[in-house]
């Protein structure tokens, strides 16, 4: 039996830019739909703005971080603030079965974008948007990057403070896009089914606000109702010392996550601290709570006995719910990642082959991954615009005018 992929007979017409609503579309592509980036002519303004890697040859200047959002893709550049440009993409909306942008609402009406303009040629249309905190209320027309509405506004920020007094920390390069990139992909994929069944267009959007507060979830249960403050805890006030996080001796750390009482002996044992389980002031959580500074200053005393690799083994042997806090570059090399193929090739044809992060997703007889680099600028503009009607000699008019470009 031949294998497919799920979404092989899907076309999504992408209107987008940075990180968010492009990741939406880098993984619609590896599931298999044949995902067409529209990009204005100078470029989705984060080509070229990613860190180079520390490696020599022709993938020292290789974009990975544009890649890891957009391969799979075919490119046209479109000036959307020309008239031709913009008949362009209406015409290619009108093949598609998803339209998928983080344009803010009044622009997607200035370009005849928006659901009711779209629907008016291709009634079963989904139209999916991506902005920084909705399309509606008073900062709809606010635009957004993940470190301001998913991490900032969200409160997520703030609760990940070390202790009342904490620093605001900062988060690593996309963490919030990529997680409000699948919400859209769940969302439309819904939006899909409910489209081929009634026959009529949909309408589906998420935020980085909103997403994030989804994330927050737990918390948000009983802060929506109680309107209180997080308490945000230190490493010496957490509630229970055996879910908590400690550094070894070879200076990387290790977390543990035993929140029952029935864990306190059996880690006790493990860290050769048996004197604490004969002391009385410690026979409760409560009681430990009580001291937990003392109790914190023991721990940290026998964690720095031993390695994270010598505990880590120590912890498996007792039945311990631990993990390893790994650094990226171990994590790349790790054997579970290998083994789980976290880390799939993408063959270049001009560069060979090289590593790239596959979506949080795997399935059994289906064709599911990445499907080749991220395109160059302009590099689809002719045979996508030949593949919806118009000709080679429009074209090249349109190119002349400065309202499309092919990319050479």
């Amino acid at each position: 039996m031949a294998v497919t992929a799920p979404l092989d007979d899907v076309r999504v017409v992408e209107v987008d830019s940075w990180m968010a609503a492009p990741s939406a579309g880098a993984v619609l592509a590896d599931l298999g739909a044949d995902v067409v980036k529209v990009e204005p002519l100078r470029g989705d303004p984060m080509r070229g703005l990613g860190r180079p890697p520390k490696v020599d040859g022709d993938l020292r200047g290789h974009d990975f971080q544009f890649d890891v959002d957009n391969r799979g893709k075919r490119s046209i550049a479109v000036a959307l603030d020309t008239d031709a440009g913009v008949d362009v993409v209406r015409r290619l909306c009108r093949t598609a079965d998803v339209f998928l942008c983080n344009l803010l609402p009044h622009r997607q009406e200035r370009f005849g974008l928006d659901p009711e303009a779209l629907f008016d040629h291709h009634p079963g249309l989904v139209h999916a948007t991506l902005t920084g905190f909705g399309t509606d209320g008073p900062d709809a027309w606010r635009p957004g990057y993940d470190v301001t509405a998913f991490f900032g506004r969200s409160g997520l920020y703030d609760a990940m403070r070390e202790g009342e007094d904490g620093i605001v920390p900062m988060a690593r390069p996309a963490q919030g896009d990529h997680t409000t990139g699948l919400a859209l992909v769940a969302a439309i994929l819904a939006a899909l089914r409910l489209a081929a069944r009634t026959g009529e267009g949909q309408v589906v959007e998420t935020s980085l606000y909103e997403t994030a507060v989804w994330t927050q979830a737990t918390d948000f249960a009983v802060t929506a109702v109680d309107r209180a403050p997080v308490r945000r805890r230190a490493r010496h006030q957490q509630i229970i010392v055996t879910a908590n996080r400690f550094p070894c001796s070879d200076g990387h750390w290790i977390v543990l996550n035993m929140p029952e009482e029935r864990w306190w002996p059996r880690v006790c044992r493990a860290l050769e601290l048996d004197h604490l389980l004969a002391d009385d002031r410690l026979q409760s959580v409560k009681g430990r709570f009580d001291h937990m500074p003392e109790v914190i200053a023991a721990f940290d005393a026998a964690f720095g006995r031993r390695s994270r690799d010598d505990w880590g083994r120590i912890f498996d042997e007792h039945g311990l719910i631990w993990g390893p806090v790994l650094s990226l570059h171990e994590v790349a090399d790790d054997p579970q990642a290998e083994a789980i193929g976290l880390f799939p090739t993408i063959e270049h044809p001009d560069l060979g082959a090289y590593r790239t992060v596959r979506i949080p997703a795997r399935f059994g007889g289906a064709d599911v991954g990445p499907k080749g680099p991220s395109p160059r600028l302009g590099e689809h503009t002719r045979s996508v615009l030949i593949g919806i009607g118009f000709t080679d000699a429009e074209i090249t008019q349109m190119v002349e005018v400065g309202a499309v470009s092919t990319g050479v």
